[in-house]
């Protein structure tokens, strides 16, 4: 009679612990990036628009990036559910390695074609100006946001979802800092406006690289994984990462394309409008941060249970999870509708676009529950057991076969208003709702991803590595107790965590 309460006291804890961080994080990144919109905005709406645009690009990446991650995270969740490091630190490499390969190849593209691309969204010439000045600096710092997005993404999965928290907060905290400086010119320094704001940037980016690997190194962490190690992956390992990643990537990079469609739409339909969508995205991004984390500890919650081999616990957890979400969402959109006017009272831009950025963020509220629910779904719930195809085949066919032909329809054929064009793309949101929980009672979801491992010698991490692991891991916990780098690792109890993306992957959908 007690155990079911008890059960349930652990399964909070657990996932109040591993939410509340990146929640933290997130929210942290919402206000600061708000401030840094403010701060543009200051100098006019051809600038937010010029940067919105040229953000589109860096959104591309990191739907590339979270890809890659989310197919790590996959593994290395289901891994630590057996303390499996040898196999994690394979993981980690392999991860590292597609990721800087895609960071490179948008390097080349941002300084070798900037104007190009941005002439892809818009037709105001100012604006593909001023966004090519910004994209030819951001983009040295793709690489560097490759690392460190998969340096954070294992770490999360691992439990140790502090430590990317504090440095991406200090790294956002520099961020802002700069761009004032930068920007306006204070402090004896040249005011130079977007470029100002696109250093900021990146010397932040250099900045959070720079302070994860040196703690992870310094610090001796478990995942301070020597060369060798990340690369003794073999190729049937490669297979089965592939496998599972492949279709995360592939279903990122359709999704991807196909929301920057809906950037184009907004841009034909003038540069107010492209102002309005990115002030109303940014203000959402600050009612979605506890739903972040949350997608982040359904990833690990079920995962770690997966791996376990307990599918019937993975999926009441499951449950649990996404019944959470929604009804958190009803209560964070109806806030989001209320507290949005004296948000956008910040805002030095015109009338029109306060408005119509205000009427954006009333739909925002009103659909917030259903968008909750898919992202902790499908990110969290049905990756985590591998589900990858479903998910891929679930986001694709909502974006392209719905969101895009309703987008174009409504804003270029219509010309509908903006606020019209933003419900008829969340349509999809419906499309996923339904068929996504037709997918979570099904169970066939829940797949064990570790078990070719377990049953190869050699694939598997020895006893005596697992066990060392295991006292390392107790040992860096017992040092990490009251420490402001909270560089500790969650017991096995208290679950483990997978990644953020779920969290940007939201707050980018519609800018």
């Amino acid at each position: 009679m007690l155990r079911r309460p008890a059960a349930d006291r652990s399964f909070y804890r657990s996932l109040i612990a591993i939410a509340a961080p990146i929640a933290m994080q997130n929210l942290i990144s919402a206000l600061l990036n708000m401030v840094d919109t403010i701060m543009i905005g200051q100098l006019g709406e051809t600038e937010i628009a010029s940067v919105g645009l040229a953000n589109q690009v860096t959104f591309l990446l990191h739907l590339f990036l979270f890809g890659i991650s989310s197919g790590s995270a996959i593994f290395t969740a289901q891994y630590w559910g057996t303390r499996d490091l040898a196999n994690i630190k394979r993981v980690l490499g392999l991860g590292l390695l597609s990721a800087c390969a895609i960071a490179t190849i948008f390097l080349a593209a941002g300084l070798l074609l900037p104007k190009q691309l941005l002439s892809l969204f818009s037709t105001d010439e100012t604006v593909v100006v001023m966004g090519s000045q910004y994209l030819i600096i951001i983009a040295f710092s793709f690489v560097m946001m490759a690392v460190s997005f998969t340096f954070s993404s294992v770490l999360r999965s691992m439990g140790n979802a502090r430590l990317p928290m504090y440095i991406s907060a200090f790294a956002l905290l520099f961020n802002t800092a700069l761009n004032y400086v930068l920007i306006f010119g204070h402090f004896s320094m040249p005011a130079l406006g977007v470029r100002g704001a696109a250093i900021a940037t990146l010397l932040a980016r250099i900045i959070e690289v720079v302070l994860l690997i040196s703690v992870i190194y310094g610090r001796k962490l478990l995942l301070a994984a020597r060369l060798r190690e990340m690369l003794s992956f073999d190729l049937p390992f490669c297979k089965r990462y592939l496998r599972t990643t492949l279709p995360v990537v592939l279903n990122e990079s359709l999704w991807a394309v196909g929301v920057t469609l809906y950037t184009v739409v907004y841009a034909r339909m003038g540069t107010h409008v492209v102002a309005s969508i990115n002030i109303a995205s940014t203000v959402e991004r600050l009612a979605m941060v506890v739903f972040f984390g949350i997608a982040n500890a359904a990833a690990v919650l079920v995962g770690n249970r997966i791996g376990a081999d307990e599918p019937a616990e993975a999926y009441k957890n499951a449950v649990k999870l996404v019944l959470l979400g929604p009804l958190i969402g009803v209560a964070s959109g109806m806030l989001l509708i209320l507290t949005s006017p004296l948000i956008l009272s910040f805002y030095q831009v015109s009338p029109d676009v306060t408005r119509t950025a205000s009427s954006i963020l009333v739909v925002y509220g009103l659909v917030m529950p259903f968008r909750v629910f898919n992202i902790i779904n499908m990110v969290g719930v049905l990756r985590s057991g591998g589900d990858t195809r479903f998910t891929l085949m679930l986001d694709i066919t909502g974006v392209w076969l719905i969101g895009v032909p309703l987008a174009f329809i409504g804003g270029l054929l219509l010309r509908l208003p903006v606020q019209q064009v933003v419900i008829l793309i969340i349509v999809e949101e419906f499309y996923k709702v339904f068929l996504g929980i037709r997918r979570l009672r099904t169970r066939r979801w829940i797949n064990r991803l570790n078990v070719a491992e377990q049953e190869q010698a050699g694939q598997i991490s020895s006893l005596a590595d697992q066990t060392a692991a295991g006292q390392q891991g107790q040992d860096e916990e017992n040092q990490g107790k009251g420490c402001s780098q909270g560089t500790q690792q969650i017991n096995r109890s208290d679950a483990d965590t997978v990644h953020q993306a779920s969290g940007d992957r939201i707050t980018d959908h519609t800018a």
